[in-house]
């Protein structure tokens, strides 16, 4: 019986030391008495990009849009905070625009240009991403407005209702 309580006691000795090795201790017993902390943090990447709006409603072509063959518009403002370096790229979800009500089912995406500013040169949209933004360091929040070019023509823009999905993407590279 004094065997089994000495090997008892030994394994409850051995559990008592493993659950403390986890969560060491120093002590300092001197005058003076300095001990040192490390301290230590995993810092994840931080990447949030907001639209200011949902939704752009473009301006209805008219008679002096479809004879310029472009209609203006201000689009959303494409806000980045990153703790790193960034890209923001643009594209459209599909190739064609979707028509409704009898509007020309075959406008394609590129009649929809972008710019970051209005007397900018505007890009027409494709399913491609393409650069947008970017930036090498982190930001506390890069306000970037979207500036729209939708070209009309009489002979291929119909009445009727049009829409596109423009697809934002922000990345770490």
């Amino acid at each position: 019986m004094k065997s089994t309580a000495k090997i008892t006691l030994g394994v409850l000795a051995l559990l008592a030391m493993s659950a403390t090795q986890g969560q060491a201790q120093i002590t300092c017993a001197a005058n003076p008495c300095s001990l040192n902390d490390t301290v230590k943090v995993t810092v994840s990447t931080v990447l949030r990009l907001t639209l200011s709006q949902a939704a752009t409603n473009l301006t209805p072509p008219n008679e002096a849009a479809y004879d310029a063959g472009f209609q203006l518009d201000n689009g959303p403002v494409a806000t980045v905070k990153a703790n790193r370096g960034w890209t923001l790229k643009v594209s459209a979800n599909a190739a064609l625009w979707t028509a409704a009500n009898g509007a020309n089912a075959s406008k394609v995406a590129a009649d929809l240009q972008w710019a970051t500013s209005s007397g900018g040169t505007y890009t027409g949209l494709t399913t491609s991403p393409v650069t947008f933004s970017s930036a090498a360091g982190g930001n506390a929040g890069t306000a970037q407005p979207v500036f729209y070019k939708t070209l009309w023509s009489y002979a291929n823009d119909t009445p009727g209702d049009y829409s596109l999905v423009v697809v934002y993407t922000l990345s770490a590279p």
